[in-house]
């Protein structure tokens, strides 16, 4: 079993992480899977979640779906939207939670409204997470 992976995470603003990594847990829509070396190739659509990286730095990365790619010794997440759990602070979390609650109640079609609903979810799910790991993980705690 090879020791290590390369590990990419990509959004459409910028390249947010590029390392090598023991292993990353990966929210995938059918739940979330961890990746170590010698991994069989797989691609997976991204849930809204976190990716979680281990070795060297321990890293919470927010991604609000996309796609991920397992081969060769890599890892690479596409993601929709990417940005590190520090970067975000408990009052922006809210507030984007409100807007998108909004949003939601606007919606007149019910595909709309599924997909207001998803990222109201997805942040409420950033907010629960971001209280579970402590307030040393976000900035305004």
């Amino acid at each position: 079993m090879a020791d290590n992976l390369k590990l990419e995470v990509v959004s459409p603003a910028k390249l947010l992480l590029s390392e090598d990594v023991t292993a990353v847990t990966v929210p995938g829509r059918e739940g979330n899977f961890t990746v170590m070396g010698d991994h069989a190739p797989v691609m997976s659509v991204l849930r809204p979640g976190f990716v979680h990286v281990e070795g060297g730095a321990e890293e919470w990365i927010y991604v609000g779906g996309g796609f991920a790619e397992v081969a060769n010794e890599a890892v690479t997440v596409l993601a929709e939207d990417a940005r590190k759990v520090s970067d975000f602070s408990k009052a922006e979390i809210e507030e984007a939670i409100a807007t998108a609650q909004k949003e939601a109640d606007a919606a007149e079609s019910i595909e709309d409204k599924d997909a207001a609903q998803l990222i109201v979810d997805s942040f409420k799910n950033l907010l629960t997470e971001v209280d579970h790991m402590g307030p040393a993980v976000v900035t305004g705690m």
